[in-house]
């Protein structure tokens, strides 16, 4: 999975985080490594920590918290 995280407001306005890793969604609790970034981000480096609240598999609808380290 690749994902870009955007900050809308803020100091952080602009500014992105890169994330790219597998996703065992399946999993309680996953991690997946931070690659970059750009604005007060350029050249992040670091973790993120998954953890899924809920999932519907119907829909294929989660609620997902991301926290960066």
């Amino acid at each position: 999975m690749a994902m870009n995280f955007v900050f809308i407001e803020g100091k952080y306005n602009g500014s992105t985080i890169t994330i790219l890793g597998r996703n065992p969604v399946f999993n309680a609790v996953r991690e997946m490594p931070v690659v970059g970034g750009s604005g007060l981000f350029r050249f992040a480096r670091g973790y993120v920590q998954l953890r899924t609240h809920n999932f519907d598999p119907k829909t294929g609808d989660a609620t997902v918290e991301y926290n960066a380290y």
